[in-house]
């Protein structure tokens, strides 16, 4: 049986499976680049001395990964050898969390290095990692919140994980 397309019937068959897009006004924020804005957002130009975040329409799939297509599958989980350790030396290791600590004053804990029983490891700082960089963003100290948007995601991502050593058992 064919039913003839009507507004009325579409109406109620979206509301009948409770299908219905809402959305909360929010006053424009201003933005400079795309890492200013939530991730639904982008930074558009929208005059001449403007910038405002404008949410995405579709939103992007909650776990894409920006450095694939949208079609890829889902985002490869990232390890300490080949994502998190090349993070880590870069920003938190030479004078604060690595063999010296002076900048730090914390040598409970080292991050150039994956597990240790004494001092620590990533793998046991994994979740304070995580508080400290991805959600409250004041580490590495002086990084402006916006900045290192890709090393926090992969931070976020690999403790989601288990905070995973290497791929293939152990190889890197």
């Amino acid at each position: 049986m064919r039913l003839p397309f009507t507004p009325g019937l579409l109406v109620c068959t979206v509301a009948a499976s409770g299908c219905f897009i809402s959305e909360d006004p929010v006053p424009p924020q201003v933005c400079a680049q795309d890492a200013d804005c939530p991730s639904t957002h982008r930074c558009v130009t929208v005059s001449e001395s403007e910038r405002a975040c404008e949410v995405l329409y579709p939103p992007a799939p909650l776990d894409f990964d920006a450095g694939s297509p949208p079609d890829a599958g889902p985002a490869r989980t990232p390890t300490w050898c080949n994502d998190i350790q090349p993070v880590m030396v870069a920003n938190c290791v030479s004078a604060c969390h690595g063999a010296t600590t002076s900048g730090s004053g914390h040598p409970e804990f080292r991050l150039d290095v994956y597990s240790s029983a004494s001092p620590k490891g990533a793998l046991e700082m994994a979740e304070l990692i995580k508080v400290r960089a991805v959600e409250q963003r004041n580490m590495p100290p002086g990084a402006p919140p916006t900045s290192l948007a890709r090393e926090r995601e992969l931070i976020n991502r690999w403790v989601a994980a288990g905070s995973p050593f290497c791929d293939d058992a152990g190889t890197p």
